[in-house]
């Protein structure tokens, strides 16, 4: 099974492809007929407080009372989805502190996979991604300690630890016939989301890694930044949310605020209609009506797609790349109270402008480019998105798995990149690029859709 979560180790995070909602416990009230109904839901808890006594009784070592619950739950939530789970109070601790966007680490993020731990990506300036560590590689022993058997969480506090301490890595790497073993030094992680530079002399090229609370205020600071190091010269920009494993719902919806003037960016809807919740643009695109082309891969995920779909919806970017991860669920964080931790639900799906589900499909790039991956490489070049994980949601319609999710490390080797200098430059032209930001923006009309 895999599981899907953002970590960036030293912190039992938001989402890998999570989108995050954070709420406040809810009074549960039951009427009769409902309470009629559940009859046999307490038949069925009468179940497990018979086990629950009898572990405790019978277990050949006196078993801890609250590991035993946490555990309890725990099972009852990754049963339901790839993307909900139990936090005790120390991991909702710390994904608090990881949505601020600062925290403890090695730099990496991950899933688990058949009981192993397997690597997302890592980011940037980080032990990790300085130490080597790639995408898909699988993580099987900590500090010569086996990971098969443990949960997640488990795994990740064991890679826990103080600034400056080292643990040893046992990484299996698909091309490669031996183990490879790796020794990391724990350090501060300061997750710097957005990334900007000047490409080819007149394109704001902006690179967002992951969705925390500094993501809008950082693209706004790099979009006035380039503006000014450019000037009148500006062709454009280039979003670039390759491998972007997405993070909180409302740094989606104001990033694609910064390119839009009006219009829907977004809408949830859970279980009953009247759940349902639209968030729309207000006036004011930053970047005045400039041509934008966005970046995807099969390693864009959730709030990344989020972003890319209202903006491909309203005409206000061209996509370029593959097929993105295809999770379209949201999940919301639920506080238990001071000292219990939090639950991970997933609550609603989100959707396009357009009505349309990401879920287990993900979103289609306008103009595909495939990457020249070289050869020691590409056995571990696609992932495998939302539609390959065991339990997930299912789509509203054909489902799709998986698409390339290489970068090439050297940008003259990059062919979206290139595709993406080309549509600015004029060298190509994609017939379905707006004209102008301003008037697509302004235009764009996103069709009607009801609540079912």
């Amino acid at each position: 099974m895999m599981r899907k979560t953002s970590l960036v180790l030293l912190s039992a995070a938001t989402g890998a492809a999570l989108t995050l909602f954070v709420t406040q416990p809810r009074s549960m009230f039951m009427g009769s007929s409902a309470r009629a109904a559940t009859s046999d839901t307490y038949r069925q808890l009468n179940l497990f407080g018979d086990v629950f006594e009898r572990v405790r009784s019978d277990y050949v070592e006196k078993p801890d009372d609250g590991k035993l619950v946490e555990s309890a739950i725990s099972g009852m939530l990754s049963g339901l989805d790839p993307h909900s789970s139990y936090m005790d109070a120390k991991s909702f601790r710390d994904m608090q502190v990881q949505t601020r966007g600062e925290f403890g680490g090695l730099g990496i993020e991950v899933t688990m996979e058949d009981g192993l731990i397997k690597v997302v990506s890592p980011i940037d300036d980080t032990p990790a991604s300085k130490a080597g560590i790639m995408a898909n590689d699988i993580i099987t022993n900590l500090d010569d300690e086996a990971v098969q058997g443990l949960t997640l969480n488990q795994a990740v506090e064991k890679m826990r630890g103080p600034v400056n301490t080292k643990i040893k890595l046992k990484i299996i790497r698909k091309g490669q016939d031996n183990p490879i073993d790796v020794t990391l030094v724990r350090d501060n992680i300061r997750v710097r989301s957005v990334r900007a530079h000047v490409e080819a002399d007149d394109i704001a090229y902006i690179r967002i890694t992951t969705f925390n609370e500094q993501t809008t205020e950082g693209l706004k600071k790099e979009i006035g930044n380039l503006q000014s190091q450019i000037g009148d010269k500006l062709k454009g920009y280039i979003i670039d949310l390759r491998n972007n494993p997405g993070g909180l719902l409302e740094e989606a919806v104001t990033v694609s605020d910064t390119f839009l003037e009006r219009g829907e960016i977004v809408s949830t809807r859970g279980r009953n209609a009247e759940e349902t919740q639209r968030r729309v643009a207000h006036p004011g695109d930053l970047t005045k009506g400039k041509p934008v082309i966005v970046l995807i891969n099969g390693g864009s995920a959730s709030a990344s797609e989020i972003v890319a779909g209202a903006l491909q919806d309203h005409k206000r970017a061209t996509l370029v790349g593959t097929r993105s991860f295809g999770k379209g669920s949201v999940q919301t964080i639920i506080p238990l109270g001071s000292g219990n931790g939090a639950l991970r639900l997933t609550t609603a799906r989100y959707f396009t402008p357009s009505g349309k589900s990401i879920q287990a499909q993900g979103i289609k790039p306008d103009i595909e480019v495939l990457q020249d991956v070289p050869d020691e490489l590409k056995s571990r070049t696609d992932t495998k998105g939302e539609a390959s994980l065991r339990g997930h949601l299912k789509s509203e319609g054909d489902e799709k798995t998986g698409s390339q999710s290489y970068v090439p490390p050297d940008a003259k080797d990059d062919k979206a990149l290139k595709m993406a200098d080309d549509l600015l430059h004029g060298v190509k032209v994609n017939p379905t690029a707006p004209a102008s930001g301003d008037k697509a923006a302004i235009d764009n009309k996103p069709a009607e859709k009801d609540a079912n």
